[in-house]
């Protein structure tokens, strides 16, 4: 949905960029502040072993860390997935802002668009079949090819097919979501102006959260199967 008014069309250096760019920049820029401030946050209170009760951006960013390196150690391994939380934690923080954006009125999320959607799931493939070969070196084509040479006729098409539908499943799968969770909040909002669309707001948080768990969940399984060692 990228019709109507837009905070980003009248942003000085947002309004010459589309939509879903102005969007995706905006969101980086979010992170680049949020990550400056958690730096100063970080060395005010380096000694203070006991965390503040009250609800800071610096507890925030340490329950996001440590909730995806227990899932990183789960899902790939105690000693591999620590490894992979620049890729994993930078995904799923872009992925869950960018779906926030639609709950905000007057901002379209970057992820109400195929090319974004498309370009995160290009580069989870492409990082899947990199370590993958990194870890296997030429051994990874063993498992596209089955459990015995002469089955490789069969299980190289369907290896193949298997993992190029992965980014077009994870592209649809974001976009399908977060595209119809916009449009009902949109037309929620238009008709009852009042009280209900705070229901819609509250699960349009929910569904934001959700859609990046479960894109960053999978990115995870496909790098775990990718580097293990049965391969």
């Amino acid at each position: 949905m990228h019709h109507g008014f837009n905070w980003l069309n009248i942003l000085p250096g947002f309004n010459t960029l589309s939509i879903p760019v102005a969007g995706t920049v905006f969101v980086f820029a979010l992170i680049v502040i949020f990550t400056i401030v958690f730096r100063v946050s970080l060395k005010k209170n380096k000694n203070h072993i006991v965390p503040t009760e009250k609800c800071t951006l610096h507890n925030i960013f340490e329950i996001a860390y440590e909730g995806i390196m227990n899932l990183l150690k789960t899902v790939i391994g105690e000693k591999e997935g620590p490894h992979f939380f620049p890729l994993i934690g930078g995904t799923f923080v872009f992925i869950f802002l960018s779906n926030l954006l639609g709950v905000i009125p007057g901002f379209t999320p970057p992820t109400d668009a195929l090319t974004t959607n498309a370009a995160c799931a290009v580069v989870i493939f492409i990082a899947t079949h990199y370590y993958g070969i990194k870890a296997h070196k030429g051994g990874y084509i063993k498992h596209f090819t089955g459990p015995f040479w002469w089955l490789a006729v069969i299980f190289v098409p369907i290896e193949i097919i298997s993992h190029l539908a992965r980014p077009f499943s994870l592209t649809l799968r974001l976009y399908g979501n977060m595209l119809g969770d916009h449009t009902v909040l949109g037309i929620f909002s238009e008709l009852v102006p009042l009280v209900v669309p705070i229901v819609f707001l509250a699960l349009g948080v929910f569904v934001s959260f959700i859609q990046a768990f479960i894109f960053s969940m999978l990115s995870m399984l496909y790098i775990g199967n990718a580097i293990a060692h049965e391969h």
